[in-house]
C-alpha cells in the first residue's frame, strides 16, 4: 500500500461504480458516497464539471458525466474520484481497477451498471448491435472481475460485487433476444462465480444481481409525456437503497442471489414504497413476474467428475 493511502481514504471502504455517469448509476454513486463509501465513478463520458451550466445537470441527460457526478458528491461533503473507461477494451478496464487500488489502497465493492440496449427481434438486430451489447454488457463485467481478482487475492478475498442483470425467466427473452443473451449471461456469471466462491471457501466474498421490479425513470422514459407512462415509473433511489441493503447483508445471504429491488427491500421489512413513485400517490405497475422459476435441479450436486481445463496438458487440449 502506498504511503498516505489510508489517510486519503479516511478509513472508508472503496466502491467502484462502472457506468456511474447518469441515471441509475449516478444515483448508486451518490448514495454510496452518502453512506460513507469512497466512490470511484467510472464511465466513458467526461466533461469540465465546473463549466457545466446549469449545475447539477439533468441526471438523465448527456450533460451528466463522471465529472459532474464527482462534483455533486464532493459538494455534498463526501469523497469521490472520476476515472474514464471504455468497457469494450479489457486494457482500459484493467487500468481503472488498478488505478483505483493504486490511489485508494483497496477495492471493496464493485458495481457493474454499464449497459448497451437494443430491443428488437433477432432479424432486426444487426451483427454490430449484437456485438456491441455483448462487449459492453457481458464482456465488460467479466473483464472488470478478472482485473479485480489479483487485488482481492492480496486483500484476503473480502469484497462484494453487485451486477445489474435480471432474474432468469422465459418472458425476458421475448422481443429482445439479442439483448437478453448478454444480460442473462451476466446473471449466469453471478450464479457461477458464487459457486466458485463457495467451493473455494471464500466466505467473505459475494456476488449479487439486481433488477428493477417496476420501470425506473430514465432518459428513455422521460420522452414519454403521457401521464399513464409517468405514473408507472419509480425514482432510481429504490435501486440504490436496495443495493445498500444488499451490501449490509451477510455475504452468505446474498452470494449468488438474483433479485429485484422491491423484492429484496420487502425482505428487509420495507412495506411503504410510495416515496419512490415519480407521480405522487401512484402505484407503478410491476414489470417483473410475481414469482421466478428455481434454477436448481433435484440432483444439484451430482455432477460426476468435474473437468478443469487449467489442469489438462497441452497435448490433451
Amino acid at each position: 500500500m502506498l504511503p498516505g493511502i489510508r489517510m486519503k481514504r479516511n478509513g472508508k471502504k472503496v466502491a467502484l461504480v462502472v457506468g456511474g455517469s447518469r441515471g441509475i448509476g449516478r444515483q448508486i454513486a451518490i448514495d454510496l458516497a452518502k453512506s460513507d463509501y469512497y466512490v470511484v465513478v467510472v464511465a466513458k463520458t467526461t466533461s469540465d464539471a465546473y463549466k457545466t451550466d446549469p449545475f447539477p445537470p439533468d441526471p438523465n441527460s448527456s450533460q451528466s458525466t463522471i465529472n459532474t457526478v464527482v462534483r455533486e458528491i464532493k459538494e455534498a461533503g463526501d469523497d469521490a474520484l472520476a476515472l474514464p473507461v471504455d468497457v469494450r477494451d479489457p486494457a482500459s478496464v484493467a487500468n481503472i481497477v488498478d488505478e483505483t487500488v493504486r490511489q485508494l489502497g483497496s477495492l471493496d465493492v464493485l458495481v457493474y451498471n454499464s449497459g448497451a440496449i437494443w430491443w428488437a427481434s433477432v432479424e432486426d438486430t444487426p451483427m454490430k448491435r449484437f456485438q456491441l451489447m455483448q462487449r459492453v454488457n457481458l464482456e465488460g463485467l467479466y473483464g472488470s472481475i478478472q482485473a479485480a481478482f489479483p487485488h482481492w487475492k492480496r486483500q484476503g478475498w473480502n469484497a462484494r460485487i453487485v451486477v445489474v442483470s435480471p432474474p432468469i425467466y422465459s418472458r425476458f427473452f421475448r422481443g429482445k433476444t439479442a439483448y437478453a443473451v448478454g444480460k442473462v449471461g451476466m446473471s449466469v456469471l453471478t450464479k457461477g462465480l458464487a459457486m466458485d466462491f463457495v467451493r473455494q471457501g471464500r466466505t467473505d466474498m459475494a456476488i449479487t444481481s439486481i433488477w428493477p421490479a417496476s420501470a425506473i425513470e430514465s432518459a428513455a422514459t422521460r420522452k414519454h409525456r403521457d401521464p399513464s407512462v409517468q405514473q408507472d415509473l419509480r425514482r432510481p433511489t429504490i435501486f440504490s437503497d436496495a443495493i445498500l441493503a444488499m451490501l449490509k447483508a451477510p455475504p452468505g445471504e446474498v452470494n449468488g442471489l438474483i433479485d429485484t429491488d422491491e423484492d429484496f427491500l420487502r425482505k428487509r421489512d420495507v412495506t411503504d414504497f410510495s416515496k419512490y413513485s415519480v407521480v405522487p400517490g401512484s402505484t407503478p405497475r410491476r414489470i417483473m413476474p410475481a414469482e421466478f422459476p428455481k434454477l436448481e435441479v433435484a440432483e444439484q450436486d451430482d455432477e460426476g467428475q468435474r473437468m478443469d481445463s487449467t489442469k489438462l496438458t497441452k497435448s490433451k487440449l
